[in-house]
């Protein structure tokens, strides 16, 4: 189940970057054609598929961490993506989504590049590791979870899109969950 995480979590994170770059596309197009219909079909993609994707490679990654021995504290790469992925979420959602329904401009296109270029990083921090334990994370190798645990984690944000259409359950786990591990660890 963890594996199926992963994949999960990459074909989401590929998603959302892929929807990214697609944002940039069709505003530069509506930029430099004057045609109001891509900045349409940019809020489409953004309000119907982006925002949807971004949450699940947040959570699914946020998630993994939580729930392998990575952690979210215990490695430098780790707390890099997760700080990155913190600030992509505000970004996208509250500065991009503005500037999209009301004044889509050249800042918007850059501002969509830059998120792309942030998760092309991330993909290679993931793959690299390039940095080691910060001051803040135990050494001691932290238990994984349960593998149903994983499953869940790749139910939530499938929930939240079918019941909710926002991401509620995810963003009550990923607050919760680390907090439960937290207190746990502490017993045993």
């Amino acid at each position: 189940m963890r594996k199926l995480l992963v994949w999960f979590h990459v074909v989401t994170s590929i998603g959302w970057m892929s929807l990214a770059l697609s944002l940039a596309t069709l505003v530069m197009w509506g930029l430099s054609t004057g045609d109001g219909s891509a900045f349409a079909m940019a809020r489409v993609l953004d309000t119907q598929l982006l925002r949807h994707l971004g949450v699940a490679g947040a959570f699914s990654g946020f998630m993994l961490g939580a729930l392998t021995p990575w952690g979210y504290f215990r490695y430098w790469w780790v707390l890099v993506k997760v700080v990155i992925t913190i600030t992509q979420l505000y970004v996208g959602s509250v500065v991009l989504g503005h500037y999209l329904e009301h004044d889509p401009g050249w800042g918007l296109v850059f501002a969509s590049l830059l998120m792309v270029g942030a998760l092309a990083f991330q993909a290679w921090v993931s793959v690299a590791k390039p940095w080691r334990f910060t001051p803040w994370g135990s050494r001691k190798k932290l238990p994984q979870a349960p593998e149903w645990r994983f499953a869940a984690a790749i139910a939530v944000p499938i929930l939240d899109v079918v019941l909710w259409q926002a991401p509620i359950l995810s963003l009550l786990v990923a607050l919760l969950y680390p907090l439960h591990r937290s207190i746990f660890l502490r017993r045993s």
